[in-house]
């Protein structure tokens, strides 16, 4: 594992890679030990001194192509911020990121606090105020998306910002494993996918999600906002994108993009 001092720098180079927009090159080339328990105490590290307050959790590489992808067997997690939020009225600066990419999801909105170690499925769906449809916003700060599974837990679980629809279906009123999603460019069809796709149920990614960040100390709370995983592949973001989500049930979601292509 890499000394603190170690992990201070690569924390100061991402954080610096996100405020001025200048990508950096993978972290595992210089540093080809760092590990996953390295790459998620860089991440609390810029987490805690972003001076944004925590508003939930992201799961990512919950899918069966992107773990064999990167050659992992479980997911990752990051962190959603408050001032990772964004609005279905105003369209987002795509200037302010590097490679954004937008993805759907179901997202979860606690009741409740859940369990740590022991949370099961069944605490999932009990402590879950209701199922909403929803965009994240994902990006990377390492150059061309060229990442590793430490490259992307480091860069919190390339993770940029969100937004929810105004959809609220309690879990009781839907199957949570049958969503159909649909996610419109500009009016046209650009992705496809169902909620299972997310670990065959997305509840199972939640009740990892609660297991895993018990270890560090962290706690899903009520209140809270859980993104646990994407429904179908990522899409390029472009100044004037406008995109819109629509989930069998659910409702949709909107997000926009400002400028246009030069």
């Amino acid at each position: 594992m890499l000394t603190e001092a170690d992990r201070r720098t690569i924390a100061d180079r991402l954080r610096v890679a996100e405020r001025d927009r200048k990508p950096i090159p993978p972290l595992v080339r210089e540093r080809p030990d760092l590990t996953a328990a390295d790459a998620y105490a860089i991440q609390l590290a810029n987490i805690r001194r972003r001076g944004s307050a925590v508003v939930g959790h992201k799961v990512g590489l919950s899918s069966a192509a992107m773990q064999q992808m990167m050659g992992v067997d479980e997911p990752d997690y990051g962190h959603l911020m408050a001032d990772m939020s964004l609005s279905e009225t105003e369209p987002a600066d795509a200037s302010r990121y590097c490679y954004p990419r937008v993805e759907i999801e179901v997202a979860f909105l606690l009741g409740a606090d859940l369990p740590g170690a022991d949370c099961t499925e069944r605490d999932v769906l009990a402590a879950t105020e209701a199922f909403a449809p929803s965009i994240e916003l994902i990006d990377s700060r390492i150059e061309d998306w060229n990442i590793s599974l430490a490259d992307t837990i480091a860069d919190n679980a390339s993770s940029a910002g969100f937004v929810v629809g105004a959809g609220r279906v309690p879990p009781d009123g839907i199957d949570i494993r049958g969503i159909e999603a649909v996610l419109l460019e500009d009016g046209e069809p650009v992705a496809r996918g169902r909620s299972d796709a997310v670990l065959g149920n997305p509840v199972t990614a939640v009740a990892w999600l609660a297991r895993t960040v018990a270890g560090f100390g962290v706690r899903l709370r009520a209140g809270h906002l859980v993104l646990p995983g994407a429904c179908a592949r990522a899409v390029d973001v472009h100044p004037g994108s406008s995109f819109r989500a629509v989930f069998t049930g659910l409702g949709d979601v909107r997000l926009s993009f400002a400028g246009s292509e030069s």
